[in-house]
């Protein structure tokens, strides 16, 4: 009689992103996992990070994940980088970018021309936490729109990011919210997180952001 072995259920995936690793260190590119809810600001931030990176001399690309459309793939269409979009409907709209997708995505690029990779991943901040898709760095961007407790009801989350940018400052003296107590709820969570207060719309905060991402160690 033969007996079933249940196996784990990431086995496959994190052998693909395994893969999508060896092809990182092959080609030197490094590579950041943005990771927010729906409409916190990633595609803004991007839009207003990259130019900045490209005045230091180095070549960006974008995986651009969404359940559907194209639309923030187009966004990014005037800073004039690679950007292959990444949609997971026909795969069931999957909440979250999947390494298979991201190996797919690899394909269309000329990885030896790209010095830093970012996927944006899709909006949701439980399911995307879980899975290793060969990136450096996860970031998570939490607009302060969002409240206080978000690092608190969601922590895997923030456990699993090395860098918070808490966007839309500039929105702070219209909303009753203490900054203070989203710092401090971030650290409960992650001790070691950077955090970033940022607004994409003045700049704010903008440079230092950049200058982490510049420590690639």
């Amino acid at each position: 009689m033969d007996i079933p072995v249940i196996r784990d259920v990431l086995e496959e995936t994190n052998a693909r992103a395994a893969e999508n690793r060896e092809l990182f260190d092959k080609h030197g590119v490094f590579v950041v996992n943005i990771m927010s809810s729906p409409g916190s600001g990633k595609t803004t931030l991007l839009s207003k990070t990259i130019p900045l990176l490209q005045k230091r001399g180095l070549k960006c690309a974008v995986i651009e994940g969404d359940i559907t459309s194209t639309l923030d793939s187009e966004r990014l269409r005037p800073l004039g980088i690679p950007v292959v979009q990444a949609n997971t409907e026909p795969f069931g709209g999957d909440c979250h970018v999947g390494s298979h997708l991201v190996q797919a995505a690899l394909k269309h690029f000329d990885l030896a021309a790209i010095d830093v990779l970012f996927i944006e991943n899709i909006g949701n901040l439980v399911c995307p936490a879980e899975f290793y898709l060969g990136e450096d760095r996860k970031a998570v961007v939490l607009s302060i729109t969002e409240g206080e407790d978000k690092p608190l009801k969601y922590p895997l989350m923030f456990r699993e990011c090395k860098a918070c940018v808490l966007s839309k400052m500039d929105l702070a003296p219209h909303l009753d919210v203490n900054i203070e107590s989203f710092k401090e709820n971030i650290r409960k969570t992650n001790g070691n997180m950077d955090i970033f207060p940022v607004s994409s719309k003045t700049g704010e905060g903008i440079e230092k952001w950049v200058e982490w991402l510049l420590k690639k160690g």
